[in-house]
């Protein structure tokens, strides 16, 4: 119906005719956009309407604003009056203190990804971020002695005891520090917003950490860019798209497969001391920053907290390990290694090709 008819007016009628009946000569929806800032950098969503859901654009991103506002004062480890850092300066040890459900049911997911990457992914980081000087962008190396003093406030699994409703700390000096899996909370908590507002074709992104739903207008997918893993670097490596329906399974899919695309990069935040690179990626068994190849690791999940954790744990492992853990779990992860060469090596687990229908990589 879109072909373009020249030359016999009869032929031009017929067409308009067409367009008038049937729908699918309507122009297509047009994609809404909002942006803001949030978790001290931006945020984007890109969403359209179908024809019986009619929100005002204002009004979404005052509740987008009213929500991420929410959460950083629940889970934001920059501020002294969030949740979570009231409970962090609180250094009473064997006293149950009760905290939010979201807050719990983010510790079960790092307990879940903790015990799974051997104790890479370990919410109880932070001492290890302050004495390296990751905190506060006063980056030096740590003697051996002050690591050896943080980590005895480090270790999820056996320095929190967690309850129904509360936590305990077996250490009166241990923290929390949600900042490897905060934004992917964030970019799903948007999306519950959206969801509850009937839009079911959108893309949420918070710091380059993104999840769609759906897809574009006339069942176009989305498509996204995974930044080229290299300092300083604005390309994009590669492209993933997500969330083309066949036609045969559209209606029963609805157009409602949610896929979260969450990154970490040793390449993003970094000091070099003597010709040696230290990057933020640290290893809570070691307490000093990850040595091998792997420069990034990208998680494809529904769950973008998940993701986010999980992208983090692959990273601390590097693909050596990481691929195992990915493999053993069923994680969707695409490891990304600079090779001797400076060319990127690219190993992806059993699980991206498994679950190939829900995106291509290109």
């Amino acid at each position: 119906m879109r072909e373009t008819f020249t030359g016999q007016s009869s032929m031009l009628f017929f067409t308009f005719l067409l367009c008038f009946f049937f729908t699918g000569c309507e122009k297509p929806p047009a994609i809404q956009a909002i942006n803001g800032a949030a978790q001290g950098t931006t945020y984007s969503v890109k969403y359209w309407l179908n024809n019986d859901n009619n929100i005002d654009n204002n009004f979404l991103k005052q509740e987008v604003d009213k929500e991420l506002a929410r959460i950083d004062k629940l889970i934001s480890n920059y501020r002294d009056d969030s949740v979570i850092e009231v409970f962090n300066q609180n250094h009473t040890a064997n006293i149950p203190i009760i905290l939010d459900k979201e807050i719990l049911d983010l510790l079960i997911i790092s307990a879940d990804v903790h015990n799974k990457s051997k104790g890479c992914y370990d919410p109880t980081i932070k001492p290890l971020f302050q004495i390296w000087g990751f905190s506060d962008d006063k980056l030096h190396i740590p003697d051996d002695k002050a690591i050896a003093q943080a980590k005895q406030s480090i270790g999820f699994a056996d320095k929190l005891l967690r309850d129904n409703n509360s936590i305990t700390k077996k250490v009166p000096t241990v923290t929390i520090d949600f900042s490897a899996i905060g934004q992917g909370y964030a970019v799903m908590k948007i999306a519950d917003l959206l969801n509850q507002q009937g839009i079911q074709n959108y893309l949420v992104e918070i710091g380059g950490e993104m999840l769609v739903a759906g897809t574009k207008p006339e069942n176009n997918p989305w498509r996204v860019g995974v930044e080229k893993p290299v300092p300083n670097s604005q390309k994009i490596s590669e492209i993933i798209t997500l969330g083309r329906q066949d036609a045969d399974n559209a209606q029963d899919a609805g157009g409602k497969h949610n896929t979260a695309i969450m990154t970490s990069g040793t390449y993003r935040h970094y000091f070099d001391d003597n010709g040696t690179r230290y990057s933020h990626i640290l290893d809570p068994r070691t307490g000093k920053p990850v040595t091998h190849d792997s420069v990034a690791v990208t998680v494809l999940l529904d769950n973008a907290a998940y993701a986010d954790a999980w992208s983090t744990a692959l990273l601390c492992l590097g693909s050596q390990e990481g691929l195992k853990v990915a493999n053993d779990n069923a994680i969707p992860a695409i490891f990304y290694d600079m090779g001797s060469n400076q060319q990127l090596i690219r190993h992806t687990s059993r699980a991206v090709a498994e679950q190939h229908k829900n995106w291509t990589i290109d």
